[in-house]
């Protein structure tokens, strides 16, 4: 009837659902590579714009985030996970939900603060990191961990760096956070199918 539980089986449920959850976000990895390419594209615009063009209003191009929220909304509704829950799954929705927050109460800061935008980059630096290496850990993903870590130097560096360049960090923190590792998680195998 009951049979005992015994330490390898429960290493093997916890494999098993590790790799339910890197299988899900491997087919959703929509969302890295979406909002990887949005911000990367933004950042690289916004520096054409401030330091060859000089235009004035470079910071509009984040404008196009809205769209990316309005296409995150909408694949996410088509297209809801199916079949059973998992802890690092919710872990890790409550992860990048915690962090969305964090962007948002960080720019309200930073747009009442005397600096304004000019300080901004490192902290976004922090918080890719840090989101990156935690997705990472939960689910055994070596790239994420490595792009964390990479985010966290990236972001030590950028506080030293005139704005201009701050931009340019942050293009750099993105590719190693969200489209690294965004294609690489779509090259691993799927052990749960």
């Amino acid at each position: 009837m009951n049979e005992p539980f015994s330490p390898q089986d429960s290493l093997a449920l916890i494999r098993t659902m590790i790799d339910k959850t890197r299988f899900s976000l491997r087919e959703n990895r929509f969302y890295f590579l979406l909002w990887g390419w949005v911000a990367f594209i933004a950042m690289l615009l916004q520096f054409f714009l401030k330091a060859v063009l000089h235009y004035r209003h470079h910071y509009m191009v984040w404008l196009a985030t809205l769209p990316a929220v309005l296409v995150t909304i909408w694949y996410s509704k088509r297209h809801r996970q199916r079949g059973p829950r998992t802890y690092v799954g919710d872990a890790m929705s409550v992860l990048w939900l915690g962090i969305g927050c964090s962007f948002f109460v960080l720019s309200v800061i930073i747009s009442r603060s005397e600096t304004g935008w000019y300080g901004a980059f490192p902290f976004f630096i922090l918080f890719y990191g840090l989101g990156t290496f935690i997705s990472g850990k939960l689910l055994a993903f070596r790239p994420m961990v490595i792009g964390g870590i990479i985010n966290w130097a990236l972001a030590i560096g950028c506080a030293w760096a005139p704005y201009d360049y701050q931009i340019l960090i942050g293009a750099a923190a993105i590719a190693t956070s969200y489209l690294i590792p965004g294609y690489l998680l779509g090259r691993t195998k799927n052990d749960t199918r």
